[in-house]
């Protein structure tokens, strides 16, 4: 029998007995649309994660040198937290000698952080804002849009001028209908003149990255925040390209080995943190709920196997005269077997069809009325009909096999 003329004689069959291929479908439709939602669901954590949580954080084919991880999403012990405690500070001079050991290509940045309140003289106080005291190279490694006015520059960093770049809701908020730059706010009671206005940049994990003001390192702010037994918050590095970021860091770590005289038998005292090492343990998480994803639907489907491998016991009961009319005309065992296989595995895609078309749905409904980020990943819905293939196919073995050898005489009796 012809692959689609056996297809064509399974999609009759649902015609004709509608209600018993309802419900035969219902349990490869639910087992498929919780699978597609599901993975939607933790692909879309993992784009948020990946992409906007270590983008906007960490930048693009950047690390950080400080002197323990900023972000960790693992479990860290007492012992490495003492360990971690008892390293030497990041100094401004470890940071200058990391600059002068980088190729001139490379991008380099002192980047302080607090978190410090504000002032303007047209509202009466506000919510503590991110203040970063950085290089000026900064806006370029973490790709920080100034949309109105400029960001500050090298020369200004240098001769520490008191100028602030400001985030969107920060210029809300202090300059209230007003245009902010060109404004004085201050600081930890140091004026700044606001020159520049941030783009939005959004909320990452419920940090507000609008509510930030940038300021150059060399201005009075970076001397305030700097503490020589804390060091540096840490020393951002860009290298040009992906494939050059393991050089930079290696060029990195042997200046700082060098300069700490670490032997070659001693672990490093310091961490490089880039989106690989921070994420590492979301990479496992993801690994797990991925699976638990694929695991938990698979109950629906094994239900929709049972259901389609009684079903279809019950076509060959029913349909006992046909098979030996059709084996009396010469049909071979294979045929009679194929038939039943391509039924029952048309039943189980058609069903999967519905479940990929109603996990689309729920996913969307998951994203519109939760927090949840979703998203649709394209491996799921190959995986979801292969899957309903196979289900298929396996449920229908048996019912084939006892319709195959079903004898044609005894079939022919049968009415």
């Amino acid at each position: 029998m012809q692959f689609f003329e056996a297809v064509r004689i399974a999609l009759a069959q649902i015609r004709a007995q509608k209600l018993k291929s309802f419900f035969t479908l219902v349990g490869v439709t639910i087992g498929v649309m919780f699978l597609i939602a599901v993975v939607a669901v933790v692909n879309g954590m993992g784009r948020y994660v990946e992409e906007d949580f270590a983008g906007k954080f960490l930048g693009v084919n950047t690390f950080n040198v400080r002197r323990f991880p900023d972000i960790n999403m693992g479990e860290v012990t007492e012992a490495t937290w003492r360990e971690w405690v008892r390293r030497p500070p990041i100094t401004e001079r470890d940071a200058h000698a990391i600059r002068e050991a980088l190729p001139n290509e490379a991008r380099w940045a002192i980047d302080q952080v607090d978190w410090l309140s504000i002032r303007s003289p047209y509202v009466n106080g506000g919510p503590q804002v991110i203040v970063h005291a950085a290089s000026a190279d900064l806006f370029v490694i973490k790709d920080l849009v100034v949309e109105s006015g400029r960001p500050f520059t090298e020369q200004e960093d240098a001769i520490g001028s008191p100028v602030a770049v400001i985030g969107v809701d920060v210029a809300e908020h202090y300059f209230p209908s007003l245009d902010p730059v060109g404004r004085e706010v201050r600081i930890v009671g140091l004026p700044y003149r606001v020159i520049g206005v941030l783009e939005e940049q959004g909320s990452v994990f419920g940090l507000n990255l609008d509510l930030q003001v940038l300021v150059p390192y060399g201005a009075p702010l970076g001397r305030d925040l700097y503490n020589p037994q804390r060091g540096l918050f840490g020393v951002v590095v860009q290298a040009p390209s992906a494939a050059t970021l393991d050089m930079a860091k290696e060029t990195v770590r042997e200046e700082l080995r060098r300069r700490r005289k670490l032997h070659p038998a001693q672990p490093d005292n310091f961490a490089f943190e880039s989106s690989e090492s921070a994420l590492s343990t979301w990479q496992t998480i993801k690994r797990f709920l991925v699976l638990a994803g694929m695991v938990l639907p698979a109950i629906g489907l094994v239900v929709g196997a049972i259901v389609i491998m009684n079903i279809m016991l019950v076509a060959v009961s029913q349909r006992t005269h046909e098979i030996g009319i059709r084996k009396s005309l010469g049909a071979r065992r294979s045929d009679i077997m194929t038939q039943f296989l391509i039924e029952s595995s048309t039943l189980s895609v058609i069903g999967s069809a519905l479940g990929i078309a109603l996990g689309f749905g729920l996913a969307a409904l998951i994203k519109a009325v939760s927090p949840l980020p979703a998203s649709v990943a394209l491996w799921s819905i190959f995986v979801s009909v292969g899957v309903g293939a196979g289900v298929g196919i396996l449920a229908g073995i048996y019912p084939a096999q006892r319709a195959a050898r079903l004898d044609p005489v005894v079939a022919l009796r049968a009415e």
